[in-house]
């Protein structure tokens, strides 16, 4: 097999996937005088340094969020397997606190051909429209079933959901459910243990965190008999006894928890995810690892 359909049809080819689900979120929830946060994510597969992404976060507009991500493969591997994904979600903080999306876009670029799926939303949580742009349409206006839709969010917004709780109770538990344009899920963290994790020159952070892991359950829509994309990254590493595990904590004085850490177990080997910089208006780190070999 070629080694570019190989990408795409491996685990590695799903490394955007770990993103869109676990990378991307940190929680406004709570009063801050943060409002705009810079991140840069590093992954490491089977020891290999495979992707980076760049996360930026804008909370300065009131009642409102916006979290945009940007990743792509790096160095021999970006030009053998030239891959790169925005995903990006815009939406209210209501009165209630909760977070509800007005607009997710996600656009995968490979060899120059973009797949993007734009979902709209209202503001009391019904779902507007589904558009996509691929090698066979262009902003073509799909039908989608209200029983596949409604009530749901994008996966960014459910994990933002989360962190609001853990900001508030230390716990990182959370339960949503979830839209990806062809099925309905619910998207499930549960809070493992307490930990103290220790920075080391992949990773800036250390200090108390919480461990949790994350599971996505079917609920409708046009599942697969056989597990594929996230499902087949989440099967294979609960065969290993080992879920997709994310480690959460605070890193700026009164500002909103990140994603620090992220482990996922697959056939093909381990996906780490390492927090490599952040930077906010009075927080500046870079991991050593990133300052000495970046590309």
């Amino acid at each position: 097999m070629k080694p570019q359909k190989a990408f795409k049809n491996s685990n590695l080819g799903l490394v955007a996937a770990v993103f869109t689900w676990l990378a991307c979120i940190v929680n406004p929830a709570a009063a801050s005088e943060t409002l705009r946060q810079q991140l840069v994510y590093e992954v490491y597969a089977g020891g290999i340094h495979a992707v980076q992404a760049k996360l930026d976060i804008d909370l300065s507009k009131k009642n409102k969020y916006a979290l945009i991500l940007d990743a792509k493969t790096r160095g021999f591997l970006g030009s053998l397997i030239p891959w790169e994904g925005t995903f990006e979600s815009h939406g209210w903080v209501l009165k209630d606190g909760q977070y509800q999306p007005q607009k997710h876009q996600s656009t995968a670029t490979w060899r120059g051909e973009q797949d993007i799926k734009e979902y709209l939303y209202n503001k009391n949580g019904s779902f507007k429209s589904l558009r996509i742009t691929d090698e066979h349409s262009d902003a073509e206006l799909r039908k989608v079933e209200d029983e596949v839709t409604n009530g749901t969010v994008d996966a960014l917004t459910a994990t933002l959901q989360m962190l609001k709780t853990y900001n508030q109770t230390g716990q990182c538990t959370g339960e949503s459910e979830v839209f990806d344009g062809k099925r309905r899920f619910k998207q499930i963290f549960k809070h493992e243990n307490a930990v103290t994790l220790t920075e080391s020159k992949y990773n800036i952070y250390g200090g108390e965190a919480a461990q949790c892991t994350v599971e996505v359950v079917p609920v409708n829509g046009e599942w697969h008999k056989k597990p594929r994309g996230w499902m087949s990254i989440q099967e294979q590493g609960r065969e290993k006894g080992t879920m997709p595990t994310v480690w959460i904590a605070q890193i700026a004085k009164n500002g909103p928890a990140v994603p620090v850490k992220i482990r996922v177990k697959t056939a093909y080997g381990t996906l780490f995810m390492h927090l490599a910089e952040y930077k906010s208006a009075d927080t500046m780190l870079v991991a050593e690892k990133r300052v000495t070999e970046e590309d």
